[in-house]
């Protein structure tokens, strides 16, 4: 299964993927608030809430490192507005969680923005927005991504009112299983309307140390880091995606002035060319439907 909304004891942090979400929208938060944002998300406070902080301020690795979701939701929406302009007029959005892009971007009045996620955070997302309106066409649809059969009749209705969608699944991939995200991304790119994948991912040297540093705090949660293939990028290929490039996420907040002089220094390092491996890499990647 991709996920399921496990409710566990109060000894675990988070109890389960939802609160994930939470957690992520306090760095959205804390950014917007400064002066210099490069973003501004004026709901993520509301939608973190006093759970979202305590994750936060506990899992002091993710705090140490926040310019990571920083740079993570600068790509995002740097990519999204570019395959606006190149006339992609639905956005799908799997696991959408706790973002609100459909309310703080600009965005054409007639785009179609789909968000998928449990029926749980939609609920409770849409009880804190209430009163709030998007710049586009939203529609919410509670799914649980693990039925196979649902998504992909999900998909396949998608398919047939886009011409050219773009899916993004932001924070979602190393949550799964090798499978699992082979399964997706095979169940994605059956549909031909479906022409660019956006997605986050972590190299192997990565994925151990994220695992070491704040496992700990995802363990039993059903909200564990699993995913990050050996041969990178080039792991979709078979399953009808062709990277068109990936975008370093250190790189990234260096160059928006989010990294302390340690981080600098890291940020100075060369990337070896090829599958990552043990480099401890993260990056947002963009995909293009090699079936389409």
């Amino acid at each position: 299964m991709i996920y399921k909304d496990v409710e566990l004891s109060m000894s675990s942090l988070i109890q389960n993927i939802s609160d994930t979400a939470r957690w992520v929208a306090v760095f959205r938060a804390e950014e917007s608030e400064r002066q210099d944002a490069i973003f501004h998300d004026p709901f993520a406070r509301r939608l973190a809430g006093e759970k979202g902080e305590q994750i936060a301020n506990a899992v002091e690795f993710s705090k140490k490192n926040s310019w990571s979701f920083v740079a993570r939701t600068f790509l995002f929406d740097e990519y999204i507005t570019q395959h606006l302009k190149q006339g992609h007029d639905m956005i799908i959005n799997l696991a959408a969680g706790l973002d609100t892009r459909p309310y703080r971007m600009e965005l054409p009045s007639s785009l179609q923005w789909i968000e998928v996620d449990l029926p749980g955070i939609i609920a409770e997302k849409e009880k804190i927005l209430a009163g709030e309106k998007p710049n586009c066409e939203l529609q919410r649809i509670r799914l649980d991504l693990s039925d196979q059969k649902a998504r992909l009749e999900l998909f396949k209705e998608l398919n047939n009112e886009t011409d050219k969608a773009l899916i993004v699944s932001e924070g979602l991939m190393i949550y799964l299983a090798t499978e699992e995200a082979a399964s997706l991304a095979s169940d994605l790119s059956a549909q031909k309307n479906f022409r660019r994948w956006l997605f986050d991912m972590v190299s192997p040297g990565l994925l151990v140390m994220a695992q070491e540093k704040m496992g700990s705090a995802l363990e039993g949660s059903n909200a564990e880091f699993q995913f990050a293939p050996e041969e990178g990028e080039a792991f979709f290929l078979r399953y009808g995606w062709k990277n068109l490039e990936s975008k370093s996420k250190l790189k990234t907040a260096a160059t928006i002035n989010r990294l302390n002089d340690e981080m600098m220094k890291f940020a100075a390092i060369p990337e070896p060319e090829g599958p990552k491996g043990q480099f401890p890499w993260s990056g947002v990647c963009l995909f293009e439907n090699i079936n389409k």
